[in-house]
């Protein structure tokens, strides 16, 4: 051991200590679990996929997507593509003018504090996301529901907010959402195999239904929690994403599995025997999640086909918790 490297050395000790862990969840009742890949100071050090999962197969994370939407908003930023984050939308947005949702911002959409009456947990709620997949004309549903709060005022989760702002990233780029997510996202990071799903307009959905294999999804993490970087290249803004993975918003009251709302990123302080960790992620139906814990330099991708159940939330939790007290 004298003779490895101190980081490869650390990663070895990583890698010792971690991944017999995730051996116990093959083991698990439910036979839903996709992959686990995670990274410690920049190198793979555990990884294991359950019940013959194709390590190389592309997996839908669901509303995790939305996160990354967010990251595109940054690359739009970055090149001039977009207006004041403050302003109402329908400045640059003709076609919202007049509608409820033209009158927010894009940081109003971004928290979730759009003020429409658009909630993906109460089925009867105009905005819901069921309606909206439903919906002939998708950006017609959008334009059409009504407000029932005044903008930048109420945290309300749904998918409608993230959808609008994948549409703004169309017009603002010229591009639909995933030819523009191949240009600064995916190809500058290597990933060449994504599949983004459209709605029946041929939009991409910026609320989520984004695939690819746990490991690329891992390596979005690294790049993250390196500030932007990736390989000596900067990919994204570090001042967006200290900005949008910052706590915005309060939301431990409606969701037991977060702290605080950034710009479609969580927060959570985790209480553990060691103290407090806090980590940043991206969530998604069925337990699709990508952890950043900055104070461990640790990155944790997992992909779950748990969909519309609530165990697989709690699962993914349960994963990272024993990964944290390790």
């Amino acid at each position: 051991m004298t003779g490895l490297a101190p980081s490869r050395l650390h990663a070895r000790e990583a890698s010792e200590r971690l991944s017999p862990l995730l051996a116990r969840w093959g083991q698990d009742e439910h036979p839903d679990l996709h992959g686990v890949v995670v990274r410690v100071n920049g190198t793979v050090v555990a990884e294991r996929h359950y019940h013959g999962a194709d390590p190389q197969a592309l997996h839908d994370i669901r509303s995790a997507g939305k996160s990354i939407t967010s990251l595109l908003v940054g690359a739009a930023l970055e090149r001039g593509l977009l207006g004041a984050l403050d302003a109402p939308i329908e400045r640059g947005w003709p076609e919202a003018r007049g509608s409820a949702v033209g009158r927010a911002s894009l940081v109003d959409l971004l928290t979730m504090r759009s003020g429409l009456a658009a909630n993906d947990e109460e089925p009867d709620s105009p905005g819901n996301e069921d309606r909206m997949d439903a919906a002939s004309d998708p950006v017609a549903f959008l334009l059409g529901v009504p407000s029932v709060d005044k903008p930048g005022t109420r945290y309300v989760y749904n998918s409608l907010t993230s959808y609008a702002v994948g549409l703004l990233l169309e017009r603002a780029t010229g591009k639909s959402l995933l030819a523009f997510a191949r240009e600064a996202l995916f190809e500058p990071l290597g990933i060449q195999r994504v599949d983004w799903a459209s709605d029946v307009a041929g939009h991409t959905k910026g609320q989520g239904n984004l695939s690819l294999t746990t490991s690329d999804f891992a390596r979005i993490g690294q790049m993250l929690l390196d500030g932007g970087r990736w390989r000596k290249r900067r990919i994204l803004p570090s001042n967006w994403l200290e900005t949008s993975m910052r706590p915005h918003v309060p939301i431990s009251a409606v969701d037991p599995y977060a702290d605080s709302y950034g710009y479609f990123w969580y927060t959570k302080t985790h209480r553990l025997k060691g103290g407090a960790v806090t980590v940043r992620f991206a969530s998604g139906n069925g337990g699709n999640k990508l952890y950043l814990v900055p104070s461990r330099r640790m990155v944790v991708a997992i992909t779950s086909r748990a969909y519309g159940r609530g165990y697989g939330q709690r699962r993914s939790e349960e994963i990272l918790t024993a990964l944290l007290s390790a």
